[in-house]
């Protein structure tokens, strides 16, 4: 089935998360709560609500998207090009030009949308945060009433699990074992939020961000027993 997949009608997706806040004290009392009440079940006994806060970007409902890329293939005079692009800054806003782009260039039936573990986090995080952001979800995000077959997603995750649901792979380590070049030579998931509020360095954000949707167009080719993408096919637009 794989084989069938055209790389052209895919959109290659990774998004970043923070924290809704810089700060646990930014929350007001109910917030603090809610946050207590949601994590109880995970924190160790030595992690309080407030030294827990630093994972808060992982949940919709206490984080927000700073970054999303994009990538998709292209074949011009026969040449193969993979272009890459992103959404940052402002949420609202970056959702909203994600939500263009996907109305204007990807809203055929035929179109899908691809991340690494996208099914549990990239694509319902953007659908939870577009809702609280006041965004009519696109049809390629709004799952309601929808078939399994009917949903137009493709998780490289789920791909590599081949039917074993209780198996996590990491994007890196993935990238690792199928001998694609790692994504996670500057920064990794756990220091996006002290990069974004401390260091306050988007661009870096973004480059990490798109490094990594990269990375999953590599991987839908290892799982394809295609050529690897080299740098001169890699283009940010």
């Amino acid at each position: 089935m794989i084989d069938r997949l055209s790389l052209e009608n895919i959109l290659f997706l990774d998004i970043e998360t923070v924290p809704l806040f810089e700060h646990y004290s930014d929350m007001d009392e109910v917030q603090q709560q809610l946050w207590a009440d949601k994590t109880k079940y995970l924190r160790k006994e030595e992690h309080s609500p407030e030294a827990f806060y630093e994972r808060a970007g992982i949940w919709a409902e206490f984080g927000k998207i700073v970054c999303i890329s994009v990538g998709y293939f292209t074949h011009l005079a026969g040449e193969r090009q993979f272009r890459t692009t992103s959404f940052f800054g402002d949420e609202k806003k970056l959702l909203q030009e994600f939500k263009n782009l996907l109305e204007a260039h990807f809203n055929r039936n035929y179109h899908l949308l691809c991340a690494h573990n996208g099914k549990e986090f990239d694509f319902p995080y953007i659908a939870r945060r577009m809702i609280i952001q006041g965004i009519t979800l696109p049809s390629k995000l709004n799952l309601f009433g929808k078939k399994p077959w009917e949903i137009p997603h493709i998780d490289t995750l789920d791909l590599w699990k081949f039917g074993d649901y209780k198996h996590y792979t990491s994007l890196k380590l993935l990238t690792n074992v199928l001998g694609i070049p790692s994504p996670k030579d500057d920064i990794d998931g756990s220091q996006v939020s002290a990069v974004f509020y401390k260091a306050q360095d988007i661009d870096r954000i973004v480059t990490y961000c798109e490094k990594d949707t990269v990375a999953v167009a590599q991987i839908l080719l290892r799982l394809k027993n295609e050529r690897l993408l080299t740098d001169d096919e890699i283009l940010s637009v």
